[in-house]
């Protein structure tokens, strides 16, 4: 992985790193808790301008961010609930209780999801599907990419050779969102399948 990245980054210089970013959106398991550290680092060696890491890093963010929007998009509503119709233990009143809470919070969520791993990829979704508005969704993800961004590229400008040490401490980090995610889908299960015996016991009383 980071032999692909340097080779990318010397090749193409700034401009790499942005695609890099712009594939780890798309492709989450590329950490940008890689990439950008690393671009810092080789910024910080001369090799590579430091504002126009930060620039392109940013452009990367903002066009795999819009991909997925339009994924979303193209989905839709219907089909999207089509899909949620079949997958067990989801009811499409789940659905428009999200539609509700999407509504209400939105911008928020695509503005500070950009700051939450694995998420990053996954909001850019939600927001095609409830089209909110493209100027809105990128105005909020430029924003909240920049700030992600600019932090872990200057971590990486800050620690040189040491630049490593960043991925260590934010996969702690990425390991409590994939942990908490498992157990709001495990209580989620348990409570959905409650209601379904409760259900039972009441038709057969």
């Amino acid at each position: 992985m980071t032999e692909w990245l340097v080779d990318l980054m010397e090749a193409l210089g700034a401009p790499g790193a942005g695609i890099a970013i712009a594939l780890e959106n798309l492709f989450p398991p590329l950490p940008s808790e890689v990439i950008l550290p690393l671009a810092g680092f080789t910024a910080s060696q001369g090799e590579m301008n430091l504002l126009a890491v930060l620039l392109w890093t940013t452009a990367g963010s903002v066009v795999g961010a819009l991909a997925l929007y339009g994924v979303g998009a193209l989905l839709g509503r219907e089909r999207t609930l089509a899909l949620a119709a079949r997958i067990p233990l989801v009811k499409v009143s789940d659905i428009a209780r999200t539609e509700a809470w999407f509504h209400k919070h939105g911008r928020k969520t695509v503005f500070f999801g950009r700051m939450i791993p694995i998420f990053r990829s996954m909001i850019s979704v939600p927001a095609g599907v409830e089209r909110m508005p493209l100027g809105v969704f990128t105005l909020l993800t430029t924003a909240g990419s920049l700030l992600w961004n600019t932090v872990f590229v200057l971590a990486g400008w800050a620690l040189g050779e040491n630049w490593s040490l960043v991925e260590g401490y934010v996969g702690v980090g990425t390991n409590v969102v994939i942990a908490t995610v498992l157990l709001a889908l495990l209580v989620f299960a348990a409570v959905r399948l409650g209601e379904r015996r409760k259900g039972r016991h009441t038709v057969r009383g």
